[in-house]
């Protein structure tokens, strides 16, 4: 069932909470790459236009002992006052008296952010005292954060329980397009996976080899799939533990109507460094000694075909090492497949996310899932709480 969103609510001059995604890289105190922060703007803009005090709130980072100055959303507040384009007021505290008189302070269609919600370890806990503290300050509750909704928190679940609430626009698109994917998705159907560890991904394995037509696995994991089905791939990074789970993967796949392709080849090196020697080893020849750190060209070709001839891809997880220039060829050939597909393109995961936007492709993949951990678990059938406490769209 749709959520009800900012649409359907009355949300003219209300002060109204909005938990956005603001977990963003940094680097040298200012924003790295603001992603997340313009993927926030329509919702900002929608209430802004509609006079409301608009307060915010967002998580950034694991900050361990309480408040961290390195995890301060100060440069997150000075590029989206500069998105905007009008100034941004940021507090240093999540909730209290001072926080309590910036927000009655507020003048219509004014935006405040509030101080990182971990700094306070009642956030994790869903802590009713936080929830009450918060609730304080709003009339209504706007979940926008999709990348976030797979946390019980207060800022994410405890605040949906206690105020009438609703979806942003952001996680409005998200549920759209991922329900849409396991729903009625575009055939053929194809699903590339990549990354290191199967047992992190051996659920959405299993529900995609019934829901896909074509399932591409590279990255690490494919090698631990590869072992798993006897083939010696010299010194690669297996995953030993994910062993016995690759296997009833493949058992799946072998009376499953999805077609698992695994990579032919691989680009192989001598050692785990950007400057190690390098060469192209058939995926059942991978010399002893040597490791797979990207599929190679024979599989990057098989795979771009692939995607080039889909009705609709969904791609998490790079191909290999992208980080380092002599392993990216693998997932830059997946990630320009995507962009020139005529299918419906779906990308998710902070890696895929990254490298698209790496590549310059970003502004050609249909819909770029903010939320790596709450995607896998939408697909993977499990209950987000901060999907959940959502009410649902009343019927026409």
């Amino acid at each position: 069932m749709p959520k009800k969103t900012v649409r359907d609510v009355d949300v003219a001059g209300k002060r109204v909470l909005v938990r956005v995604d603001f977990n963003v890289p940094l680097k040298d105190g200012h924003v790295s790459d603001d992603t997340r922060i313009r993927a926030s703007l329509p919702t900002i803009d929608y209430l802004r236009e509609r006079g409301c005090r608009v307060i915010l709130m967002s998580h950034l980072g694991r900050p361990k002992d309480g408040p961290d100055p390195a995890f301060s959303l100060d440069p997150v507040a000075a590029r989206l006052g500069q998105l905007l384009g009008v100034p941004v007021r940021k507090v240093n505290e999540l909730t209290g008296p001072g926080v309590e008189s910036a927000v009655g302070s507020m003048a219509p269609g004014e935006v405040l952010l509030l101080e990182n919600s971990r700094f306070d370890p009642r956030e994790k806990k869903n802590d009713p005292s936080l929830v009450a503290e918060l609730a304080r300050l709003g009339d209504l509750y706007v979940n926008d954060a999709f990348s976030a909704a797979h946390r019980a928190h207060a800022t994410t679940a405890g605040l949906a329980a206690v105020l009438p609430s609703c979806a942003g626009f952001q996680m409005e698109k998200e549920l759209e397009a991922l329900d849409s994917l396991l729903t009625a998705p575009r055939r053929p159907f194809v699903v590339v996976l990549g990354g290191a560890k199967v047992t992190d991904k051996i659920k959405v394995i299993a529900r995609f080899l019934d829901l896909a037509d074509q399932l591409l696995i590279g990255g690490a994991m494919s090698l631990t799939l590869l072992k798993a089905s006897g083939v010696s791939v010299g010194a690669s990074k297996v995953e030993e533990e994910g062993l016995v789970v690759a296997r009833e993967a493949l058992a799946k796949a072998g009376i499953s109507n999805c077609d698992l392709v695994l990579p032919r080849d691989f680009i192989v090196a001598d050692a785990f460094a950007e400057g190690a020697a390098t060469q192209v080893a058939a995926a059942d020849a991978i010399p002893d000694g040597w490791m797979g750190l990207d599929i190679g060209p024979r599989t990057a070709t098989d795979f771009a075909s692939r995607i080039g001839g889909a009705g609709e891809v969904f791609w998490n997880g790079p191909m290999g090492v992208f980080e380092m220039p002599p392993f990216a060829g693998g997932t830059r050939s997946v990630a320009e497949a995507m962009a020139a597909s005529t299918g419906i393109t779906v990308v998710g995961g902070g890696d895929s996310v990254a490298a698209v936007n790496k590549f310059g492709l970003a502004d050609k993949i249909d819909h770029i899932s903010m939320g790596g951990g709450a995607a896998l678990e939408f697909i993977e059938g499990a209950a987000l709480p901060g999907v959940v406490e959502l009410p649902d769209k009343e019927p026409v």
